[in-house]
């Protein structure tokens, strides 16, 4: 293969894709740049292996720390188990190709991609879609058609192409989107309650940018001189499949619309036995491979014929939702629980609040941030009735987990409005369908049951398709075996308000956009019908969170205090937690955060920070500590390491001869702040507040004194202090020494 490349622009940069010159032995090699973020992408096909009934394709992504000029963290200086987000960027990878692969394929395809250059504003995620299409589309491995990614952001009302982190920061939506030419593969989308309406828009101008990366796809092959691609020959038919259809087809018919999924499972596989006994017979002239591929031939056929004939195999009409059950604070002690139950569905739901050291640190190539909320979705094989090792959680787990995640963010109140840290765990119970959307339907009952103060309640659900060349038909809430014989499984949540999370996986080469506008709107109606049972469960949040929550108060002090508040070793702050029992964390801008299991604990600790931090202000009494006693009057700590004067008119509502007849060094007072001076010292007053407590008016400041330029010696009347020998008033000394 000769050294090739292309470039093209693609957004507000250039998209340059190049092979023939790195991972020259793998059967395909591309490697894409995107500014200064830069991945390559491998794939590989493996040998045949007669025994295999299945397509095995493995897609891997993984971050290399060196791209962005980063050590790994922890001990161990080197890249380990995959992370969250190259589990994720994996799936997205292999979503919109798996079904582009012929039919009877089974060979063994790996593609591998990895970082080599990271710029921390261009996501190498989008780089790897495009990368491994072009790698399969460069090698000799059967994949056609070619698919072309793209991610989409909207920043005021203005949709933008392959937009950089500090871009969608502001952005209002995150949907990434692959097809090929001719139709949609993959949807992947997160956005603020966005109308129907706009994420159409969205998706058809996505496809716009999609078709000119098809376009330079195609031009790397025919650069790398390489011929067009030949057309995949054809797998043998199967004797079997029309064999079966003919003799078993309305027996397994009337076995597939038994009432319950485990009857069904039970009718269905006496009629397979049944099956293989007579065609597995010793002597026979079939394999077993035929067999099994000749019953799942005939089970989809059955599923689809029933569909296109407007019956469900559980009976319903094609947008009937099967029935809803919601619950909340389901069990004790946990700070909001919920069982959210469609159908054969069920998922409970669990809420958790902690504080910001529950946050999660998230490290890759990327720089470093933390997570105020977290969701985690459990599937055990009791949820279906299976046994099976477990060994943490798949990547299905992930993924369904981080949509879930997604389509609640949206809703979840800010840190200054609500600043606890919040994990959600759907754990399910029961699966016969779109678990990951029970999971959000949970989530809103289980977050509201906490206490959280969501902006509105969240509802998802999965609408699938059987298409045929002619016609198609959309399913609202698709049971397993839908989504097993079907041709989609699109999942939308949202608020009333609109799309907060949209996902699109298929079995087929695409949809075109009358099936994704049918499909949204169907979603719609089925979406408002869920909130209504959720409403009516619980209407609102609770107005207080649970007992066994901790109080989380807040404080904003001034950044220059931090190190005043922790003290030396730390010895400030642990004081304070030690004396009050709370939790104390500080952000490097001055935010405050304390955590008690009582409220009482929480606001001791609040008292203490405040009067340790806290800026002086005129108006305010404070309790403080007299530091020294001068002639004309004392110095008195109020805040610590703030002290202020106390002028010894100021010390009492009546005249003081002498200080340490009203005060002595330790002594506590409570004194008034009634002013701060241009120096920023602080004059203070005992003497106000007897007054108040007399109820009596403030006394009025005296007006300054018209002098000659001798000045007016003789009458000093109105002095503080009369002059030598003269009348004495009670309004102390004023020494100006």
């Amino acid at each position: 293969m000769a050294h090739s490349r292309i470039e093209m622009p693609l957004g507000q940069q250039t998209l340059i894709l190049e092979t023939g010159k790195l991972a020259k032995q793998a059967h395909g090699a591309v490697v894409v740049q995107y500014g200064d973020t830069v991945v390559l992408v491998a794939a590989v096909e493996g040998d045949e292996d007669p025994e295999r009934d299945f397509f095995p394709l493995q897609v891997d992504y993984r971050e290399k720390t060196y791209a962005a000029g980063k050590f790994p963290g922890g001990f161990i200086k080197r890249e380990g188990r995959p992370t969250t987000k190259e589990i994720l960027t994996s799936r997205l990878i292999d979503r919109p190709i798996r079904p582009l692969f012929p039919a009877g394929y089974i060979r063994e395809v790996q593609i591998m991609a990895s970082t080599l250059a990271a710029d921390r504003e261009n996501d190498s995620d989008l780089l790897c879609m495009i990368g491994a299409s072009a790698a399969l589309h460069v090698s000799h491995i059967p994949f056609r058609p070619i698919t072309g990614s793209v991610r989409i952001g909207r920043i005021g009302n203005d949709l933008v192409v392959m937009p950089t982190h500090s871009q969608m920061e502001e952005s209002d939506l995150d949907l990434v989107v692959a097809g090929t030419r001719d139709a949609i593969t993959m949807i992947e989308g997160f956005a603020r309650e966005m109308s129907e309406d706009q994420m159409v828009q969205a998706i058809r101008f996505a496809h716009e940018q999609i078709a000119k990366i098809v376009e330079g796809i195609e031009k790397l092959r025919a650069a790398a001189g390489l011929p067009a691609k030949p057309e995949h020959a054809p797998i043998a038919p199967n004797p079997l499949k029309e064999i079966l259809r003919q003799r078993f087809y309305n027996e397994f018919r009337d076995a597939k619309q038994t009432s319950g999924k485990h009857a069904r499972a039970d009718k269905v596989r006496e009629v397979k036995d049944k099956i293989k006994k007579a065609f597995l017979a010793e002597g026979s002239q079939y394999t077993s491979g035929q067999v099994s591929g000749a019953l799942e031939s005939l089970e989809e056929r059955i599923v689809r014929d029933l569909i296109l004939e407007g019956k469900r195999i559980d009976g319903r009409g094609t947008k009937d939702l099967r029935n809803i059950i919601c619950e909340v604070g389901v069990l004790p002690r946990v700070h909001g629980s919920a069982v959210f139950s469609r159908g054969e569905t069920q998922a409970l739901v669990t809420t958790t609040l902690g504080t910001v050291s529950d946050e999660q640190r998230v490290d890759g190539i990327m720089d470093e941030y933390s997570k105020k909320f977290m969701l985690d979705y459990n599937f055990p094989p009791y949820s279906v009735g299976e046994c099976r090792p477990i060994r943490g959680p798949g990547r299905r787990e992930i993924g369904h987990g981080a949509l879930a995640e997604r389509s609640l963010k949206a809703v979840i109140p800010p840190p200054d409005k609500f600043p606890y840290t919040i994990r959600v765990v759907s754990d399910i119970m029961e699966s016969n369908g779109s678990s990951s959307m029970a999971s959000v339907c949970g989530g809103t009952l289980s977050l509201m049951d906490a206490g959280v103060p969501i902006s509105d309640p969240v509802a998802g659900i999965s609408i699938g398709l059987v298409k045929e060349p002619d016609r198609f038909i959309l399913l609202t809430d698709i049971m397993g075996d839908e989504d097993h014989f079907g041709d989609m499984d699109f999942k939308v949540a949202g608020t009333v308000k609109g799309i907060t999370g949209i996902q699109l996986d298929l079995k087929i080469d695409g949809i075109n956009d009358e099936i994704i506008q049918a499909t949204l709107q169907q979603a719609r109606e089925a979406r408002r019908e869920i909130l209504k049972h959720i409403v009516t469960t619980l209407r609102f949040p609770r107005e207080t969170i649970s007992t066994h929550a901790p109080r989380l108060l807040t404080i904003q002090i001034n950044p220059e205090k931090i190190g005043l508040l922790i003290g030396p070793g730390g010895k400030t702050i642990k004081g304070i937690q030690e004396s009050t029992g709370a939790k104390i964390d500080i952000d490097d801008d001055g935010t405050v955060y304390i955590s008690h299991s009582e409220s009482a604990g929480a606001e001791s600790a609040k008292a203490k920070v405040e009067a340790l931090t806290e800026e002086v202000r005129i108006g305010k009494v404070y309790e403080g500590r007299v530091s020294s006693v001068k002639d004309f009057g004392a110095f008195i700590e109020i805040i610590p390491g703030r002290d202020g004067l106390c002028h010894i008119s100021e010390l009492d509502d009546k005249y003081v001869d002498k200080v340490d007849t009203v005060c002595k060094v330790g002594d506590v007072l409570k004194v008034k702040v009634i002013a701060i001076d241009d120096q920023d010292r602080v004059k203070l007053s005992r003497k106000a507040l007897l007054r108040e407590e007399a109820g009596l008016p403030p006394e009025e400041p005296r007006p300054p004194r018209e002098r000659s330029d001798r000045g007016d010696r003789g009458d000093r009347g109105d002095r503080d202090r009369g002059g030598r020998g003269g009348d004495r008033r009670g309004g102390g000394r004023d020494r100006r020494d």
